[in-house]
């Protein structure tokens, strides 16, 4: 057991969960924030492929969100991963990430795994490099969605990792 798994519980998001998650999202400074009326849908209609991680008091310390690709039902896309400030650097986020890669391979035979990242996030880029090594597979990355498609100045381009095929639970 991982000290994140000791210290944390580990949970499908509710509604309730929305303005926290939110929350976190603004705070990162690093995620495209949404509405907080978008993170209240999420957590109703994706909350069978979310994660979030519960502290001692219950409160939301960490989240990730995904779904599953309509065109391609073996594949998770991450679409958002952030732990609250006060809770970093503890190895959260690779929980988080492990444990929605599990229960939804389990209940879903998802075989891989998406995410977008762009080139300045060194964070994401080594929390998905590392996923692709505990899970025994492959990382391809190419430009999803080029920087001049996005209608606001200076967005980066999106670069699309797909990490797979993930090898099966033990």
């Amino acid at each position: 057991m991982t000290a994140a798994q000791a210290q944390f519980q580990l949970d499908q998001p509710s509604v309730a969960d929305g303005a926290a998650i939110w929350r976190i999202a603004r705070d990162s400074k690093v995620l495209d924030l949404n509405s907080s009326y978008s993170y209240l849908l999420w957590c109703r209609d994706f909350a069978a492929t979310s994660v979030v991680a519960r502290d001692e008091a219950g409160e939301v310390a960490g989240f990730v969100t995904g779904y599953l690709r309509p065109d391609r039902p073996d594949t998770l896309v991450v679409w958002q991963i952030a732990v609250d400030d006060a809770h970093r650097g503890h190895g959260l986020a690779g929980e988080l990430l492990d444990a929605l890669a599990a229960r939804v391979a389990a209940e879903r035979q998802v075989t891989t795994v998406e995410t977008t990242i762009t080139p300045d996030n060194a964070a994401s880029q080594a929390l998905f490099h590392s996923f692709a090594r505990r899970h025994g597979a492959g990382v391809e990355r190419r430009v999803l969605f080029d920087a001049g498609l996005f209608p606001d100045d200076g967005h980066l381009p999106e670069e699309l990792y797909r990490i797979g095929p993930l090898a099966p639970a033990a």
